[in-house]
């Protein structure tokens, strides 16, 4: 039950992950919202904290997410899965405007299995929205792409 005056967030990612042009697989998944990322969200709120929100990052690790991660277990750091900002805009899920949408998709050019993705602050030294491990690995290959759609709801 939601409190009156209660704010949170809950979120949607969907991951499309193609070959030859071809949708090879799309996964909707819910997002875990880490302790930090709510420290993040309330300090830009009152002012103390400056960076907002800006970039995915891609993991191999399958370690399950939970509140407290502070990063990912296995970072993609370098190469075409390399930490990316994404594209953001507002949209309406509930109220006018009371949704932020995040949008990136990379172009593969080695081979990766994606087992963890997060919402940064920045490419490294990141400050986590999110981290979610509960969608089946991807398993992609040079000249792949995967595009990452991820939707936060602020109720």
């Amino acid at each position: 039950m939601k409190i009156q005056g209660e704010i949170t967030l809950k979120g949607e990612l969907v991951l499309c992950h193609y070959r030859d042009s071809q949708l090879l697989s799309l996964q909707r998944i819910n997002n875990t919202v880490t302790t930090v990322g709510r420290d993040q969200v309330a300090g830009l709120i009152n002012g103390a904290r400056a960076s907002q929100f800006d970039t995915f990052q891609l993991g191999t690790s399958g370690t399950a997410a939970l509140i407290g991660d502070l990063t990912l277990k296995a970072v993609i750091s370098a190469g075409s899965l390399a930490p990316a900002t994404f594209t953001a805009s507002q949209i309406t899920t509930d109220t006018t405007n009371d949704s932020a949408y995040c949008v990136h998709s990379w172009a593969v050019t080695a081979s990766y299995t994606v087992k963890e993705i997060a919402i940064a602050t920045s490419a490294s030294s990141a400050r986590l929205l999110t981290r979610t491990t509960n969608f089946t690995a991807i398993g992609l290959s040079n000249g792949d792409s995967l595009t990452v759609y991820y939707t936060i709801d602020v109720d």
